[in-house]
């Protein structure tokens, strides 16, 4: 997993600069900077989230892990399956993206 995603998840949630669950981040996408999918998100949730993300031209990551390992990755006891940025720098983002894609390739 992404250490630049693990970093600034962590820092984000810290200054509430995060939105959790997918209801939440779909009804936020015009606020969100970055989206965190986990794979237990719903298929039609998903399609969704990804549309409107697409038209607000907001990028997806897809979090090789259950909603579990997110919500811990978040220092979380609980299961999060969405969380989107509100705030984060363009260069952990890309960061994040390209680390992404490298996991990706690897799987």
């Amino acid at each position: 997993m992404s250490k630049i995603l693990e970093k600034s998840l962590k820092d984000a949630r810290k200054e509430g600069k995060l939105t959790m669950g997918s209801k939440q981040v779909l009804n936020s996408v015009k606020n969100s900077k970055l989206i965190v999918l986990s794979q237990s998100v719903e298929k039609e949730m998903i399609e969704r989230i990804e549309s409107d993300a697409k038209k607000e031209k907001i990028p997806l990551v897809n979090f090789q892990g259950t909603s579990v390992a997110l919500g811990r990755l978040c220092g979380l006891q609980f299961r999060i399956s969405t969380i989107s940025f509100t705030s984060i720098d363009d260069a952990n983002i890309k960061s994040i993206l390209k680390d992404t894609e490298a996991e990706e390739k690897n799987d």
